[in-house]
């Protein structure tokens, strides 16, 4: 019999490898995901330009300050954070705190009222669901026409959200405070790029809309947007932390997978239910294989596996139980050419990988097959 139980000493995430996007707090995500087993890409997608050298931000600042807004909306902890910051830089934070003091001012969830108190205010309202569109909802409630609004970017503009307010009568100033640029070094992006179009990751993640565009935009460049596109849509799990994150993606049609709570955290905790579910779980030769990104489980132990002996193994469990002809083998190899003598030293690599021979057995001058346990052996020939 075999064990269906996996090890405890390889976490959820193990024999997966996970692309992050982000510029901010990109070594808390790795971190997080490498703790449950994932290995990890890393390769920012947009770098943040320093707060105190953006003349916009000092300018918006400024006219806020000369005159006063009646509602400011605070939407990052760390861009509110980073406002007042700069504001202390220019010599203008006690002047623009005091302006702050005497608006009404929202905060779009408990991480941004946090920064708004450290700041020494208080917040006039705030939604337990961090949603925009419920701020915004409460806007439109009390009325806007005729109203200054004051609204913390946050690296782009909010899509909907200053349009509505607009609509609605108000004069919105859009204070950026943060801004998104590409980042100076191109390389690390084009090399998570091509993992993706080539099926070298597993899932792919976006803390931030800018980021998700930025991929898009890079893939646009190189003639790459249609091979990630079809990469999202089939083989690779785009995952946002939130909605807004989400929106440049599926502008392009691609649906992505987000947590209840718009955190780190839960991030990696759906990524830790999602793809196991997505692996390939066959019972082989007395033994529970399950095929994962750049590893096997083999009942329950991790056996990593050459990229080689991995298409190899994907082409096999694509039809279980039947033989496979060498030459669909080659053609599943990356950048084999028409030598067959290929298939077999990747093949004796693979099966050295799981370090039981028995589980691929060699059908004489046919090809190579998955020794199915017999039951399934009967479901699958029947399918």
């Amino acid at each position: 019999m075999y064990e269906e139980q996996q090890r405890p000493d390889h976490g959820p995430l193990a024999g997966f490898t996970v692309g992050v996007t982000a510029a901010r707090r990109a070594d808390e995500l790795g971190a997080l995901l490498q703790r449950r087993g994932a290995a990890v890409l890393h390769a920012p997608a947009l770098r943040i330009v320093p707060l105190a050298d953006d003349g916009e931000l000092l300018a918006a600042t400024q006219q806020l300050i000369d005159r006063a807004p009646d509602v400011v909306v605070a939407t990052t902890a760390i861009g509110f954070r980073g406002w007042i910051e700069a504001a202390d830089g220019w010599g203008l934070g006690e002047t623009l705190l005091a302006r702050l003091r005497a608006v009404e001012l929202l905060a779009r969830g408990p991480k941004v009222k946090g920064a708004v108190r450290a700041a020494g205010l208080t917040e006039e309202w705030s939604p337990s669901s961090e949603s925009l569109a419920e701020v915004l909802d409460r806007l439109l409630e009390e009325g806007v026409d005729g109203r200054r609004i004051a609204v913390q970017l946050h690296g782009e503009p909010l899509p909907g959200f200053v349009e509505a307010l607009r609509e609605g009568g108000a004069e919105v100033v859009g204070v950026p405070v943060y801004r998104w640029m590409p980042p100076e070094d191109i390389a690390p992006l084009d090399r998570l790029l091509d993992a993706t179009v080539a099926r070298g990751l597993d899932a792919v993640t976006f803390t931030s809309a800018p980021a998700a565009a930025s991929l898009l935009s890079r893939a646009e460049e190189r003639g790459l947007l249609t091979g990630l596109l079809a990469a999202f849509h089939h083989d690779v799990v785009p995952a946002c932390v939130g909605p807004v994150t989400a929106l440049p993606l599926q502008a392009r049609g691609v649906d992505t997978v987000q947590p209840d709570r718009f955190r780190l955290g839960p991030l990696v905790q759906l990524l830790c239910q999602e793809l196991p579910s997505r692996a390939r779980a066959l019972p082989v030769a007395g033994h529970h294989m399950e095929i994962r990104g750049h590893a096997v489980l083999l009942d329950g132990e991790l056996k990593p596996v050459p990229p080689a002996g991995m298409s190899l193994l994907r082409a096999l469990s694509r039809r279980p139980g039947w033989v496979v002809p060498r030459a669909d083998l080659l053609r599943a190899l990356p950048g084999a050419g028409r030598d067959e003598h290929a298939v077999e030293t990747a093949m004796a690599r693979l099966r050295t990988a799981l370090g039981s021979p028995k589980l691929i057995q060699t059908v004489v001058k046919r090809g190579y097959r998955l020794a199915l346990d017999p039951a399934t052996d009967a479901k699958y020939a029947g399918a």
